[in-house]
């Protein structure tokens, strides 16, 4: 969830982090920390967070006779 009242507190959700490379971020407050770091100073920047992908629907369970009218 996007929007979720308790989210993990890290580093690459920080409004004041920036990504560097995959494992470390530059903070505004800290300098260059890893990406799992978490500080006091943290605020949630809900543009930063990637949603993980959807699952896939299997439609094999259904045959032609529920598509039809």
């Amino acid at each position: 969830m996007l929007f979720r009242k308790k989210i993990d507190r890290y580093c690459s959700y920080c409004a004041f982090a920036g990504k560097i490379n995959d494992e470390q971020m530059i903070c505004q407050k800290c300098g260059v920390v890893p990406a799992s770091h978490q500080c006091r100073r943290f605020r949630y920047d809900p543009l930063k967070r990637i949603p993980a992908r959807p699952k896939t629907q299997d439609f094999s369970k259904y045959e032609e006779k529920d598509y039809s009218l």
